[in-house]
This record gives C-alpha cells, sequence and structure tokens, in this order.
C-alpha cells in the first residue's frame, strides 16, 4: 500500500466554533452550486420565455464558468493581503447581487451580464471557503471539513434542483433565482455575525507587497506548479463524462425521460452522506490511501458502465450511486491533500488560482469530450467506451501527480 498522509489514528473531533464553520461554509456553497447547477434544467422553460436559441443558451451556461476562471486569475494578487471573512463577504455580496439580476433580467442580454456578474463573484467564494477551512482545520481533520462541504453538491442535486424547477413551473424561471438569494441573505447575516475574523495569513505575509508580484510569486512557483497541474488532471474526468451522461442514460441505458429524476435524487441522497464518510476515511487512513483507493474502485465501475447497453432502472440506480460514491472518495482525498501544498502566507492566492485551473480545464475536458463522442440517428451515444478509457488514463495520470503532492505535503510537515 503507497504511503500516505497521516497515519491511521482516532480522528480528533471539532470545537463547537468549527462546526458552526463548516455548517455554515457548507450552505453558502449550497447556493453557490445551486445557482450554477439551476440554469440548465430551467432551459425548456428559459429558452421559449425569450426566444433563444440553443447556441445562446449554451453561452448563458459557459458564462458563468468562463467569467469565474477569470475572475480567480485577477483575485489571486489581493486574496491574501485582507481578512478572509471581509473577503467571503464582499464576494458573497457581489453574487447575491449577480444572482439577483438574473431573477429580474428582462432580456436575453440582460441575463449574460447578470450570469457575468455571478460568475465573477461566486467563481472566488469557493476558493476562499477552502482557503478558510485550510487556515482553521489542521490537516488531521480537513478531511471532514471539506467533505462534509462537498456534500453541497448532492444536496443542491437532491433538495435545490427540484425545488427550484417546481418554482419555475409555477412563477416563472426567474423564481429559482430570486429564491437562491432570499437563502444567500439569511446565510450572509449569520457569517457576518457568527464568523470571527481570520487574519493569521496577515501576521506571516511581508508588508506592502505588491499583489501582481505575489501572482507571479505563486504562478511561478515550481511546487505550487505541482499542486495545479493535479488539480487540472482530478477536474479532467468529472468533466469530462457529466455533459453527457443524461444522454448516454436515457438513449443507451433506456432510462425512460420520467425516470431520470429518479436516478439523479438517488445519487444525490448517496453524495449527502458520501461527503462525510469519505472525509473521516481521508483522516483516520490517509488522503493519499483514500485516493488511491477510490481511484482503483472507480475506474472498475467506468469500465463496466461506459460498455452497457440496456440496462434495467434499479441496476442504473445502484451502477450510478456506486460511481458516485467513489467519485467523492477521489474529490475528497484529492481535495484535502492539495489544501496541503501551500505555505500560510499563500493559500488564498493559490486556492484562487487552482479554482480558475479547475474552471479551465473543465471547459477544455468538456470540448475534448465532444469531440470524442457521436450521437447517432436516434439520440444513442456512440464512443462513450472510448470516452471512460480517456478518463481512467486521466485518472492514473492523477495518482502519479498526487504521489508528488503526497510527498510534499509530508516533508513540510516533518519540517
Amino acid at each position: 500500500m503507497p504511503p500516505s498522509t497521516g497515519a491511521a489514528a482516532p480522528p480528533v473531533e471539532f470545537s463547537s466554533y468549527q462546526k458552526l464553520v463548516v455548517a455554515l461554509l457548507a450552505f453558502l456553497q449550497f447556493t453557490i452550486i445551486l445557482d450554477f447547477m439551476i440554469l440548465s434544467p430551467l432551459g425548456p422553460i428559459l429558452m421559449p420565455a425569450l426566444s433563444i436559441s440553443t447556441h445562446q443558451f449554451g453561452l448563458v451556461v459557459s458564462a458563468y464558468a468562463f467569467s469565474a476562471g477569470v475572475a480567480g486569475i485577477l483575485a489571486a494578487g489581493f486574496a491574501d493581503r485582507f481578512d478572509r471573512k471581509k473577503m467571503l463577504l464582499l464576494f458573497y455580496v457581489g453574487f447575491l447581487v449577480g444572482t439577483f439580476l438574473c431573477g429580474i433580467a428582462p432580456t436575453y442580454g440582460f441575463l449574460l451580464f447578470a450570469r457575468i456578474v455571478a460568475g465573477l463573484f461566486g467563481g472566488v467564494i469557493g476558493s476562499i471557503s477552502f482557503a478558510i477551512v485550510a487556515d482553521l482545520f489542521p490537516l488531521a481533520q480537513r478531511g471532514r471539513a471539506m467533505g462534509t462541504i462537498q456534500s453541497a453538491f448532492a444536496a443542491s442535486q437532491v433538495l435545490g434542483i427540484p425545488i427550484g424547477l417546481t418554482l419555475a413551473t409555477h412563477w416563472g424561471w426567474h423564481g429559482p433565482f430570486l429564491l437562491i438569494v432570499g437563502l444567500g441573505l439569511l446565510v450572509g447575516v449569520v457569517i457576518a455575525t457568527k464568523l470571527q475574523p481570520i487574519t493569521a495569513h496577515l501576521h506571516h505575509a511581508p508588508s506592502g507587497h505588491n499583489p501582481f508580484a505575489h501572482l507571479w510569486k505563486i504562478g511561478t512557483n515550481r511546487r505550487y506548479l505541482v499542486g495545479f497541474s493535479a488539480t487540472m488532471l482530478v477536474a479532467t474526468g468529472g468533466f469530462m463524462l457529466q455533459p453527457f451522461g443524461s444522454n448516454f442514460a436515457v438513449h443507451n441505458l433506456g432510462i425512460g425521460l420520467h425516470s431520470l429524476p429518479l436516478m439523479f435524487i438517488a445519487t444525490g441522497v448517496v453524495g449527502i452522506f458520501a461527503g462525510p464518510f469519505m472525509g473521516r476515511m481521508a483522516d483516520r487512513h490517509g488522503k493519499f490511501r483514500l485516493l488511491v483507493w477510490s481511484t482503483f474502485a472507480c475506474i472498475a465501475i467506468l469500465v463496466w458502465w461506459t460498455h452497457l447497453g440496456t440496462t434495467p432502472l434499479w441496476l442504473a440506480i445502484v451502477g450510478n450511486c456506486v460511481l458516485f460514491f467513489t467519485i467523492s472518495g477521489r474529490i475528497v482525498g484529492s481535495t484535502t491533500l492539495i489544501s496541503g501544498v501551500p505555505q500560510l502566507q499563500d493559500r488564498g492566492a493559490y486556492m484562487a488560482i487552482s479554482s480558475s485551473m479547475q474552471q479551465f480545464a473543465g471547459a477544455v475536458s468538456s470540448w475534448v469530450a465532444g469531440l470524442i463522442v457521436v450521437e447517432a440517428p436516434g439520440g444513442r451515444i456512440l464512443h462513450f467506451d472510448t470516452l471512460g478509457w480517456v478518463v481512467i488514463a486521466a485518472m492514473v495520470f492523477t495518482l502519479v501527480q498526487m504521489r508528488s503532492v503526497d510527498r510534499m505535503v509530508k516533508a513540510t510537515a516533518a519540517h
């Protein structure tokens, strides 16, 4: 068994304040992820309402991701110069403003502008949140903290999307965005009143450092480049499979459109519990060890999944849930391990650049996946098995790169 970061040991329990921080950040991430995910399901309602084409709708969806990637780079030079709580509130307010503009958008052009605003602010919040986790939670506790926050993705899939679609059906497509703003205002008030200032990194940063020089230092640091490349490799697999997952389920596995929500809800329920469980396993048995176990299990499931034909609904649901369970282990293991790469005074900038690299890698991966698969007459997805082998190759390369990250983190901890 490969060496792992952290020996097997009983996890150190969270303090009451740490539990509050995790809960706040998880709920915050829930609103961010829901805002990002809700737009695609709204397509059948939104497109005729605004009289826009599929190309225009695709531009609205991608505008958020593109602006989020750019924002991460622009914010990196300033990310370590201020109290992280103030940074979090500033960008969260900007995100809520952008989402509110989506909720009142009367035209396509206005909506496109609103999505860019939401992406510019919302795309940086994740990196600030993970920097806060790395600041407040030692590596021995970090897996459970990040695993719980990661479960917000599954919660948004189980709770947020069905509620959002119900609102859109009865009150129009603006409704889900206004709901997110209302929830966001509540969590924003609690963060402002309950979260303590997070300033430890300011005591280690050189006074008056130039933000552009700081950005250059982070972006050219060889140690950090290893972490960035690992982050991009981790993002590759998920972004390759995700765009065509629903089409594959419907046209290749034979799952009816009316049964598709059941499959996603079941997967989301598994994800809600998988994140905290995998986080506990990471803290108990080691981050890299969890990543190795999850990767090989994921590869085994992918080989089977991507070669399936017509499949009973119950088997498709079980297979998809198991696949998502292993993916959760990879995300928690890799994210927690990568969080140990940057030094305290560089953590905000590192996380911001890492988030941008993830966005850009996801965009390229989705594009490459579109070149590999082909939609046959009738909708059947061809070469999905080939796409699976490409994703598996990326996973193997990820393990090689993560082995280097694991060695760096252990050497730093020993020093």
